[in-house]
């Protein structure tokens, strides 16, 4: 009985070896190497709204769906914008809101790339929402609440452009 235990005890500490140097191994694993989300693959929190069968994909990869169409010329390149924003992860928690002004450029980008991408040819007083990939965000990087490889979610209403 005792042989047995021994072998017993050897097996269980061989195993414990091995999870442990996996677990070590994964510690020291590459940051960059982390896993981006991928638009098609998550399941949005029903407060968001979001339905993508119903939205417009775009070629960059990702979502548009105006909500209300403002009027006037469309955002443009050169143009400022005040837009009140909503962002939230594709969980449904909240990161911010805020009434922001910048101008807006696509090349190169003020904000995000999704953002520049998602809000050009909306007019004034109109709400879209932008459902935007990670490769459009911060990608592999962690930014304040918002986890690396996160999805975005915005609500964006277009105060004014000028």
């Amino acid at each position: 009985m005792s042989g047995a235990r021994r072998g017993g005890s050897s097996r269980v500490v061989a195993t414990a070896f091995a999870v442990l140097t996996i677990g070590l191994a994964a510690c020291n694993s590459d940051p960059t190497e982390v896993q981006l989300q991928v638009i098609e693959e998550v399941t949005f929190a029903a407060s968001l709204g979001v339905d993508l069968a119903a939205m417009t994909k775009l070629p960059e990869g990702m979502y548009i769906q105006d909500r209300v169409m403002g009027s006037g010329p469309g955002l443009a390149a050169g143009d400022t914008a005040w837009v009140y924003y909503e962002l939230y992860l594709h969980t449904g928690t909240p990161i911010s809101s805020d009434l922001f002004r910048f101008e807006f450029r696509r090349t190169p980008p003020a904000v995000i790339q999704g953002w520049d991408i998602g809000l050009e040819g909306m007019m004034a007083g109109g709400a879209r929402l932008l459902v935007i990939p990670p490769e459009l965000a911060y990608g592999s990087r962690a930014v304040g609440s918002i986890p690396a490889g996160s999805i975005l979610v915005f609500e964006v209403e277009l105060d004014s452009i000028s």
